[in-house]
């Protein structure tokens, strides 16, 4: 743990962002705490919240073997996660992926720093609006269900951008696809409705009223007429000197996906589309969009 923490030292790029330090978790200053971001400090931080959390999502076998097929292996590599919550990327690909040399999480809820930590993180309370490290450092930058809880969406994947170094990986997923969400009329309705009978069948995330409210007030682009597209990544990413490719997926393909096999969404997903005139069995109702983006090496250097 030492070792991490003076490596992580050299990483900062301002120290005067640091606050204080508290049982080996860095806390930066954040100027500007917004209902979005209180909302997600609050609800992964709850210690009964994010344990259900941590059990339920994205610890799947199909998300495993995806996002291996991706990465690959990871020994001895620099690893950020952004937005990792209480560790679930690093809890679902260790036994597959090995050992990075260094693991950094970052997110603005310190109860589920204090999670991450305990699983091999070295975790950073900070805003990912502003990133309080150096430029070019990281092997990978991973953002997974990250991007749509936060305010500007644009500017988190940029910072997330700025951190990966010549040759590295940026990747991100799990952020809805906007064209799949267009619902109206009684697809919306439908949509709408879901809400009490989560909290019927106390579904992970809505037990109560009260989780339910701080888990849906942490997903600021998760709403019909929201989300991410294809232009969105390609757009900020390629000027930046990304190779982008984009791989639409419902979740459930693992492996698939980066074949051009998006599968199908849930049930009550493809009803709500169809009402709302959705061709559920397009591309563009696929779920979720996953950007693989690699930094070009410089100086004409071969990747």
């Amino acid at each position: 743990m030492l070792n991490q923490l003076l490596d992580l030292k050299k990483l900062i790029l301002v120290e005067n962002n640091v606050e204080a330090w508290e049982d080996g978790i860095l806390k930066c200053k954040i100027p500007h705490i917004t209902p979005a971001i209180e909302a997600n400090s609050y609800y992964f931080g709850h210690p009964e919240w994010g344990k259900n959390y941590f059990e339920a999502c994205h610890r799947d076998e199909k998300f495993v073997e995806l996002w291996q097929a991706v990465i690959n292996r990871w020994d001895a590599a620099i690893v950020v996660d952004i937005g990792c919550g209480p560790g679930n990327v690093y809890a679902s690909l260790k036994d597959q992926c090995g050992e990075p040399s260094l693991l950094i999480g970052v997110d603005v809820s310190l109860g589920a720093l204090k999670m991450a930590q305990k699983i091999g993180y070295t975790p950073v309370l900070a805003d990912a609006h502003q990133l309080p490290f150096i430029s070019g450092f990281a092997d990978i930058v991973m953002l997974n269900a990250c991007l749509h809880h936060c305010d500007d969406m644009a500017k988190v994947l940029a910072e997330a951008a700025r951190l990966v170094r010549p040759g590295g990986l940026l990747i991100t997923d799990h952020d809805p696809q906007l064209t799949a969400y267009q619902f109206r009329g009684l697809g919306l309705l439908l949509w709408q409705m879901r809400l009490p009978f989560y909290r019927l069948i106390k579904r992970g995330g809505h037990s109560t009223s009260q989780e339910q409210f701080w888990s849906i007030a942490t997903e600021v682009h998760h709403k019909p007429g929201d989300g991410t597209t294809s232009e969105f990544y390609r757009h900020i990413l390629e000027p930046l000197g990304f190779a982008v490719q984009i791989y639409p997926h419902s979740h459930m393909v693992g492996e698939k996906a980066l074949q051009g096999d998006y599968g199908k969404s849930f049930d009550k997903c493809r009803f709500a589309q169809r009402l709302s005139s959705i061709d559920p069995d397009k591309t563009e109702a696929a779920l979720s969009l996953m950007c693989v983006a690699r930094q070009r090496m410089m100086n004409g250097c071969n990747g």
